[in-house]
């Protein structure tokens, strides 16, 4: 029986007894005086158990109150289960109990069950959030016989109330059916699996201090499987039992204490339930430790107080991942001790149940070389899945072994490049380097920026671990397994001779963060030095340099430029240099945006830069850009594509004949086709044509659209999917030469799953409505911002200056990115009489990087050029809220 089967109806208040209305002030009060002592810097780590145990006592002096005000029967008992249950409770967290009923099998008596109803109905009005349950000792095992969530909620489960001989009773009976290799079993699957909830890394910027890898679950979830597997419920009975030692202990305590004021203070921060550090709470319970903005020795840009605290908050996650690894292995050797028999690998080490493990424990301190030879022999042995509990303590113990001379010796840094050059197994020894600390101290730049935030709108974790991310996604080009996630990256590197300089490039792109200035530069320093300290080829070393400092150059060229224009594409091969640096470029590019964030990276982003790489390689190849030759070659293709759908002979003259050179050169053949099977029938007709179809770079829409021009049309088109909650990737617009525009558009939608056939339908009518209907622009909607835009407000900047060629102006905007933001831009350009001849849509992640070619008499002016430049600022600051 649960509580959900009972209806909230509370009895009146006894004439002696306080009212719920007084019980409820009291509580509130006696909780609002703990929530102020964790707003106060004073408060010491160690100080947080305390504080939460006193939220526990309140509660549960409160729930002791109400049970005896509802009269509940002797034999029934009020347990804490969950968190609750460990007298640990947070100010906002759950408050979970369980009524504990003798009978089994039978609706409790009429008297009983009036008296529950009344306990938990006061204890909401009394203002407690409980989570209960009513269940009998037979029903609480059989429910925790089905979940292993139940169970573990009952194996914390603590007296508050009632009947000490039946809680006695069923802790008796639920240790009676614990089976303890069968919860270890399923409470280590649970955790990884919740662990790839969060890309198994503790390294985003906005981690779940509870949930995500590293917090303090996974802290509670080897306490639950030491204790189901009695080898104690705390660490120094861990350590009493020898699963850990003494320093680990006081490790563990540490960071449990730090990771518990973190939350405490993240609850009192928000004033709700609230586990995600997320951006705009960082810098309130930053303050709560007292941090400030500093400027640390060594860095040219401040370090702000957020900065301070997420810094100090992954370090503990990373030392509480190296330590509960530690235990882990340790319940699992002492439940399973024959399977943890040692095999000879060599002089240094064994195997031992598929970890690595030392043959003695003082083995790096004697023979420091030994150190990155732990991760060779990782890559080296198939079947090695970690570092054993003696392998990792010893890893540990010899931090300071790693000095200037380790980094300096020739043994390590011939076997650091062999770590780099294995065949496989690359990217898990490296992040187990990261994870152990190794990584750090032998490559002193990653060491300053392990931990290191990133201030912007399009990066979602650290810089080391985005790193790693690039590092492993370069990797993936190369295994078979992977090839079908990016088929033509796959393709390419199947040719390439030497994966290593990829990952080295990887390793370093981004080193030169968070000092200030250009990081490319500064990388560049940093993998030049690299280079000649580990004697690598002067060919070798000069392609790692290329790649570090030109790693953003593709993205920007694909997403910024006018790939259509034989210049901008000349330009770019000039900069390349050959097929061979393209190529390595080409896919540092694609795993370095794939490595920000899951919502950078598109369909349409690929294709850009794919094209980018086709149109480049044919200049490298000898091919000079002939816009002549292009251009008929693409007809011709089209023309073979009508012919295949039965279009009348020559049926593609008239609209042909309206279209200068620059359609053809911005548009390929595939679409050139479409185009004209389309609009063959409409030339001159006077009525807009609207037709959309699934895009062929694989996501979203392509929409095309056919009308007689006017200063508002690419304005008015923006603000009809704006209004329609449609993104636009793309914009090409072209003004045919019998006053018609041609303008096609990449969109993509919230929900666009298995709508593609009615979101089509949609855009047709309603769009060919709003062009129908005319009148003046409507206003951009008000829409939220999002909280990342919010917590790191971006400056928009807008140029304005004209193209190599004189004939157009060129408009880049960067700004926070926000629904309808391109609709604002298109409506103030309309407004000022300004045509868009082509629209470069770049979204990275909460930012835009837009560019416009465009033309109006107005930018013949200067003071008007300041004007449109004034009014786009203004514009743009109200849309990001600045």
């Amino acid at each position: 029986m649960t509580s959900s089967a009972l209806s909230p109806a509370a009895a009146p208040d006894a004439p002696d007894q306080p009212s719920l209305q007084t019980l409820r002030e009291e509580f509130r009060t006696a909780k609002a005086k703990q929530i102020a002592l964790l707003h106060n810097p004073a408060l010491g780590r160690r100080s947080v158990r305390g504080v939460l145990h006193h939220f526990s006592e309140l509660a549960d002096g409160l729930l002791r109150t109400l049970w005896q005000r509802a009269q509940m029967p002797e034999t029934a008992a009020l347990l804490a289960v969950g968190g609750y249950g460990r007298a640990q409770l947070f100010p906002y967290s759950d408050i979970d109990v369980l009524v504990l009923l003798p009978q089994s099998g039978a609706q409790p008596a009429p008297e009983t069950a009036a008296s529950i109803e009344q306990f938990i109905s006061s204890c909401w009005d009394a203002g407690l959030e409980i989570g209960s349950s009513v269940r009998s000792i037979a029903e609480c095992l059989q429910e925790a016989a089905q979940d292993l969530t139940v169970q573990t909620a009952m194996l914390e489960s603590r007296r508050i109330t009632g009947s000490q001989p039946l809680f006695a009773d069923f802790e008796s009976q639920f240790r009676a059916q614990l089976e303890p290799k069968a919860f270890v079993e399923g409470k280590i699957l649970e955790m990884r699996q919740r662990h790839a909830k969060y890309d198994f890394t503790p390294y985003s910027l906005e981690p779940n201090c509870k949930e995500s890898p590293g917090g303090l679950r996974d802290l509670h979830t080897m306490l639950w499987l030491t204790k189901a597997a009695g080898l104690g419920s705390s660490w120094h009975e861990l350590a009493e039992q020898g699963l850990i030692t003494p320093f680990e202990v006081q490790q563990l305590e540490s960071n449990e204490s730090l990771l518990s004021l973190i939350r405490a203070r993240l609850h009192a921060a928000a004033g709700r339930h609230e586990d995600r550090l997320v951006f705009d709470l960082q810098t309130a319970v930053a303050e709560a430790f007292g941090y400030r903005s500093t400027t640390p020795e060594g860095r040219k840009l401040a370090m702000r107080a957020g900065e301070t605290l997420m810094r100090h908050y992954y370090w503990a996650a990373k030392a509480v991942t190296q330590l509960c690894q530690i235990v882990r292995m340790s319940i699992e050797e002492r439940l399973n001790p024959s399977s943890h028999k040692l095999i000879r690998l060599n002089e240094r080490f064994c195997e031992k149940a598929g970890a690595i493990e030392v043959v003695s424990d003082d083995l790096y301190e004697r023979d420091p070389h030994a150190i990155l030879e732990t991760f060779l022999m990782y890559e080296q042995h198939e079947g090695l899945t970690g570092l054993s509990t003696r392998t990792l303590r010893a890893l540990y113990a010899s931090r300071d072994v790693m000095d200037s001379a380790f980094r300096h010796d020739p043994v390590n840094r011939a076997t650091f490049m062999k770590i780099l050059q294995q065949p496989r197994g690359i990217t898990h020894a490296i992040r187990l380097m990261n994870q152990t600390s190794v990584l750090g101290r032998y490559l002193w730049p990653f060491r300053r920026i392990v931990g290191q935030m990133q201030h912007d709108l399009f990066h979602v974790y650290t810089v080391d671990q985005h790193i790693l991310m690039v590092l492993r996604n370069v990797r993936r080009f190369f295994m078979a397994e992977h090839a079908h996630e990016y088929p033509f990256c796959s393709q390419l590197a199947a040719g390439w001779d030497k994966p290593w300089i990829l990952y080295l490039a990887a390793l370093f792109h981004d080193i030169g963060k968070g000092r200030g200035g250009d990081h490319s530069i500064i990388g560049s320093v940093e993998i030049k030095r690299f280079c000649r300290a580990h004697q690598i080829d002067k060919a070798d070393a000069k392609l790692a340099d290329f790649l570090v400092r030109e790693h953003l150059t593709m993205s920007q060229v694909a997403q910024k430029q006018d790939l259509s224009d034989p210049d901008v594409i000349r330009a770019f091969a000039d900069r390349v240099g050959n097929e061979r640096y393209l190529t390595a470029l080409y896919l540092l590019t694609v795993a370095d945006i794939r490595g920000t964030s899951p919502k950078v990276w598109s369909a349409w982003k690929g294709k850009l830069l794919e094209d980018t790489y086709r149109l480049t390689l044919r200049v490298l190849g000898g091919r000079a850009p002939d816009a002549a030759a292009e251009v008929e070659g693409r007809k011709r293709e089209a023309l073979i594509q009508l012919a295949l759908t039965a279009q009348p002979f020559e049926s593609h003259k008239k609209l042909w004949e309206s279209l200068d050179v620059s359609y053809f050169m911005r548009h390929e053949a595939a679409d050139i086709a479409w185009h004209t099977r389309h609009l063959s029938r409409h030339v001159g007709s006077g009525k807009p044509v609207v037709r959309a179809r699934r895009s062929l770079a694989g996501e979203g829409l392509q929409v095309l659209v056919y009308a007689p021009d006017q200063a508002d049309l690419f304005a008015r088109i923006c603000g009809y999917f704006d209004r329609a909650s449609f993104s636009i990737l793309d914009a090409r617009v072209h003004t045919a030469n019998n006053g018609y525009a041609l303008d096609t558009f990449q969109v993509i939608a919230p929900t666009m799953q298995d709508q593609y056939r009615e979101l089509m339908h949609m855009v047709e009518n309603d769009l060919t409505h709003a062009l129908l209907q005319g009148g003046p622009l409507p206003t951009p909607s008000q829409r939220r911002l999002s909280r990342r835009v919010k917590s790191f407000p971006f400056a928009p900047r807008v140029a304005l200056r004209p193209d190599e060629k004189a004939q157009h102006w060129l408009l880049s905007i960067s700004a926070s990115d926000r629904a309808g933001l391109l609709y604002i831009i298109a409506r103030i350009l309309a407004q000022h009489h300004i045509s868009v001849h082509l629209a470069k849509i770049s979204t990275l992640g909460e930012r835009v990087e837009d560019t416009f070619l465009i033309e109006g008499p107005e930018l013949q002016d200067n003071n008007s050029q300041l004007r449109i430049e004034t009014e786009l600022l203004k514009a743009l600051a109200q849309s990001s809220g600045n």
